[in-house]
Formats: C-alpha cells, structure tokens, sequence
C-alpha cells in the first residue's frame, strides 16, 4: 500500500521562540512556539518539528519547556533537533515528549553517534537533517555543511548518503541551504539525486512558494515535505497544499 505524503511544518527555535530567515541568514522573530505547533496541528498537520538553533544552556532549558508544552498540546508526531551531540541530548529531548530527534552536525562530524542512537532506542527515533550547498568542487555537485549552513564541509553529500545510509537511519532530512526561505521551489535535481543514492524515506526542505512547488518534490522522490516560510506568513495552509496535491493524485491525509 502507497504511504501517504507528508507535510510538516518547520519551527526553527531561539531561546523558546519561533524565528526564521532566508539561507538560514536574518533571523526575525515570528511568535510562540506552542501555539504556532498547536495551530498546524488543528490545521492538519502530519508531523511538526521543532529545530533549536540556541547553542547556549539558556536556550537549550527553553527548548525543553517548549517541547513539554507542545507534547501536551499535539497529537501527531514531534521530531526535534539542534544541539545533539551525545545520547544524553537524545534522552532529555525524548524525555520532555519529542517522538524524534534530528541530527545534523554530529552526526556528519561522527557518523558513529547514528549507531549509538539507534542502538540504544532504535532507528525509527533518528533523523538525519543535512544541510547541503551546490558546489562543483564535489563530485556530485553538492557538499555537506554543518553547525546551521554556516560552516562548508569538503565532504560530498551524496557520497555520504551512500557510506551511512546502512547505520540506523530512521529517515533523511534534506535541506538546500541554496533555496531555503527563497520561495523560489524545492531544489528538486538535489532530491532526485539523494533518492538515487538511497531508499531511505526522505523528507525534502527548502524552497516552498507555492502550493505548485510541492508536487515536483514529491516526484523527484520525497516521501514528506517540509516547510516554514509559507506556513508561517500566512501565504498557504496545510489544507492549501494537500488539496493540490491530492487533485494531482498525490495521496494525502486528508
């Protein structure tokens, strides 16, 4: 049987408020963090997440209280990431409700943790977010950056779907550092890329404008869609992109 596609909505947290800005650059200020989970979630939502881009203690204790509130709130599942650095950061965040966790930085810089991770709660909790950037000086064309898109790496991100797509991997995350907040589409030749290399389920993030821009993501191969911009400016609603979806014959949860 055909899974049904995915949408859900991002909320990038900063010391226990919803921020957002384009090419993970201008952070503003966008509102609270449980209501805006608590809206997507009566509005249709399939999955939220919650990606803490607080590096201080002070942001990581907010982004637990904001992830005790939501869990009680919520009733689908909550994946967060940011910060993750050992299976300690993995338990505090399960611990405080999340379903998920998303690992990013760590889990480029050791692999290793993938391992641990699922080792110890089992592959179906583990998201690997990569955040990715067009390069020709990688074979694939695309490299893997870490800690926000801030920092370039000289590893090939398609070659590196290859090499760790057998550890515990519960899903890929992936994000085009190029297209985020531009509104401009989905980078939908990464998708296709990232798909041919792998079959885990994919999750595609970066690029939402339109209700139209989601369709050709889900054919380059992704099995979820991810978005923030549009959601939270007002420019769609879940209900918005799933009705094009479902009359192109994509199936969704309705």
């Amino acid at each position: 049987m055909t899974l049904s596609i995915r949408i859900i909505p991002c909320l990038d947290v900063k010391d226990g408020r919803v921020v957002k800005g384009v090419q993970f650059k201008g952070l503003a200020d966008i509102g609270d963090p449980v209501e805006l989970a608590t809206s997507y979630y009566e509005a249709g939502a399939d999955e939220i997440t919650f990606l803490d881009v607080s590096a201080s203690l002070e942001g990581r204790q907010a982004m637990l209280d904001v992830i005790k509130r939501t869990a009680a709130s919520i009733f689908i599942p909550l994946t967060v990431g940011g910060g993750i650095y050992k299976l300690e950061d993995v338990a505090s965040y399960l611990d405080a409700g999340a379903d998920k966790v998303s690992i990013g930085s760590a889990a480029v810089s050791n692999p290793g943790l993938i391992d641990e991770i699922s080792g110890k709660y089992g592959d179906q909790i583990v998201v690997i977010s990569l955040d990715i950037i067009e390069s020709q000086s990688s074979p694939s064309g695309y490299l893997l950056t870490t800690h926000g898109g801030t920092r370039q790496t000289d590893t090939d991100a398609i070659a590196w779907v290859r090499a760790n797509q057998q550890r515990g991997i519960g899903e890929l995350l992936i994000n085009s550092v190029d297209a985020d907040g531009t509104k401009a589409g989905f980078n939908t030749k990464l998708i296709a890329a990232v798909r041919a290399a792998s079959t885990l389920p994919l999750i595609a993030s970066g690029g939402a404008g339109t209700a139209q821009d989601f369709l050709p993501a889900v054919e380059a191969g992704a099995n979820a869609v991810l978005a923030a911009s549009v959601f939270h400016s007002g420019v769609l609603t879940i209900s918005e992109v799933k009705a094009a979806l479902h009359n192109q014959g994509v199936k969704v949860r309705l």
